[in-house]
């Protein structure tokens, strides 16, 4: 990108702190947390309404939080069925892995079931909270440039008018063949698979069944998903020599209905798509002051519904660091962070869903023939049975670098996602943590004041930054006598989860990150180092620098 500010840029249509180009669940997750926190958004998306067509029906728990952290989780929850139970049958009908974990340890449902386009337009809603956030639709971006300021964008606007815009930050959540990404030269390392699926939603459920099925069946296999408001899901593998409008004749969808209802001329048909599966990565998520997140950044099958869960892991682990970095509470170090945390367990979850798609559908025919074998015999040990109910086997983030204070123990909860469990506040409100937290920082302590061991200058840095300080007590506790300092929060562990898990490790105080991660553990007599430890990781800087934003033309 060219290093010289262009011509367009400095009387610019509409100027913001940041852009967000694509109006996807990632774009509208990251516009909705900063437009919380307060920062000038401008969200450009190229079609003129949001997309409606059949997409993802996996939400996750640690996705749920994200929601949560925006607000917006009490209207995400009514299109979502939670204990969604995942199922490998064999081609005779055997259940082979039966994936259904009841854990809730970070406050909601491990596996959901939900409508994309239904929560996408919640996400969508939400904006018209904040007046510092404009989303635009009908527009194209033609080109870009950066420079040490800020990214200038020229885009197509209807009628064949161009517009031009200016920002600090650009995050490019525009999708796998993102222009943003391909201009920039970034690689887009991976695998497109042979084979195409097609996906057919009907309405009022022919069968009613709850959870998702995925059948092993090596004529051909296939995916049958019950999803909310008595929507059905079903999948199959479009074979080699077939096409989307040959599959669509009603004699052929007639024909693929019937492997999965007894009366497939009496359907309601919503909607009908063919996909490819891709499984790529990004070669980098950061170009200096554009980020790629999302679809933009990797890739990957559907079949452990982590393409949609990733994406929103990205908008958590990123808004928050831009937000304090475009609020100059931070440098633009911390944006490093990023993808040093992000990429290793994208590419993770990439490999696993690889992995899950051949094993509904290996690619040699012995190959289902060994898997059922194998499958009948480890269905016997309680062990393996277990690895697979509670999805043990899910790699979950867990950072060792990055915006924390590592430790050298390999048990250590740093680079970890926190629990949330309920609480039980001063005023006798039951609530999950999070909601006492906010989206902040959080000191939180078991037993012991937060505040003990550290500095004026050290507290003062750290409620520069938004920080809550929590003393966490047995509930019995929470109506003592005893003095609280000003701006320590108590709250009552009405489950035990707390106690238990402050418990397993030799601290007592957790330093929790906005998006929830433990960046570092101490004790009370250590704690004002390991805080100027994490300061330095997260590039803070002091308050009174900050760098006063850009004012919005639109906003």
């Amino acid at each position: 990108m060219s290093a010289n500010r262009s011509d367009y840029s400095a009387q610019a249509d509409y100027t913001a702190d940041v852009v967000v180009l694509g109006a996807g669940p990632v774009g509208l997750t990251i516009a909705n947390y900063l437009g919380q926190a307060g920062i000038q958004v401008l969200q450009i998306e190229k079609l003129d309404q949001l997309i409606d067509y059949p997409r993802a029906i996996g939400i996750d728990d640690e996705a749920l939080r994200t929601v949560q952290a925006i607000g917006l989780v009490n209207e995400v929850l009514p299109h979502t069925t939670p204990w969604h139970a995942m199922r490998f049958l064999t081609p005779r009908g055997r259940c082979f892995a039966d994936i259904q974990p009841m854990t809730d340890e970070f406050g909601w449902s491990r596996r959901n079931a939900f409508i994309q386009p239904q929560v996408d337009a919640v996400l969508y809603r939400g904006l018209s909270r904040f007046e510092n956030v404009k989303t635009l639709f009908s527009r194209e971006v033609i080109d870009f440039q950066q420079d040490e300021q800020g990214v200038s964008l020229r885009m197509e606007a209807p009628h064949g008018r161009v517009e031009t815009v200016r920002a600090r930050y650009l995050v490019a959540c525009d999708g796998g063949n993102s222009l943003i990404r391909r201009t920039l030269g970034v690689t887009f390392d991976g695998k497109t698979a042979p084979n195409q699926w097609i996906v057919i939603d009907v309405a009022n459920d022919p069968l009613g069944t709850p959870n998702v099925y995925l059948c092993c069946d090596p004529v051909r296999p296939y995916v049958s998903a019950a999803l909310p408001h008595g929507v059905r899901r079903f999948e199959f593998m479009v074979m080699p020599g077939e096409t989307e409008e040959e599959l669509s004749k009603p004699e052929n969808m007639r024909q693929l209905l019937s492997k999965v209802l007894p009366n497939p001329d009496r359907v309601e048909l919503i909607r009908k798509r063919v996909y490819t599966h891709n499984a790529r990565l990004a070669g980098q998520f950061r170009v200096q002051r554009v980020v790629l997140a999302g679809d933009a950044a990797h890739i990957m099958p559907v079949w452990q519904g982590q393409g949609y869960n990733s994406g929103m892991r990205d908008a958590s682990n990123l808004a928050w660091k831009l937000g304090l970095v475009v609020k100059g509470l931070a440098g633009e170090k911390l944006l490093d962070t990023y993808e040093q945390e992000r990429r290793d367990h994208a590419k993770a979850m990439i490999d696993l869903s690889v992995l899950a798609g051949n094993v509904l559908a290996p690619p040699k025919r012995w190959q289902g023939a060994l898997r059922d074998g194998i499958s009948w015999l480890l269905n016997y040990l309680p062990p393996v049975k277990r690895y697979f109910l509670e999805m043990r086997f899910k790699p979950m983030p867990q950072y060792s670098q990055g915006a924390l204070v590592a430790s050298d123990n390999k048990s250590s909860p740093v680079g970890g996602m926190f629990i949330q469990p309920k609480v039980l506040t001063e005023q006798g409100a039951v609530m999950l943590l999070d909601e006492v937290i906010g989206s902040n920082f959080a000191f939180i302590a078991w037993g012991t004041d937060p505040l003990w061991g550290l500095s004026a200058e050290q507290v003062d840095a750290w409620i520069a930054l938004g920080t809550r300080f929590i003393q966490v007590l047995p509930d019995v506790q929470l109506n003592s006598s005893r003095e609280v300092r000003d701006g320590v929060v108590r709250v009552g562990d009405t489950t035990g989860r707390l106690k238990e898990w402050f418990g397993r490790y030799p601290a007592s105080i957790v330093l929790l990150r906005p998006d929830r991660f433990v960046a570092g553990l101490a004790l009370p007599q250590t704690v004002g180092e390991i805080g100027d430890q994490l300061l330095q990781a997260l590039a803070a800087t002091p308050a009174p620098g900050m760098q006063a934003p850009l004012t919005s033309k639109v906003a």
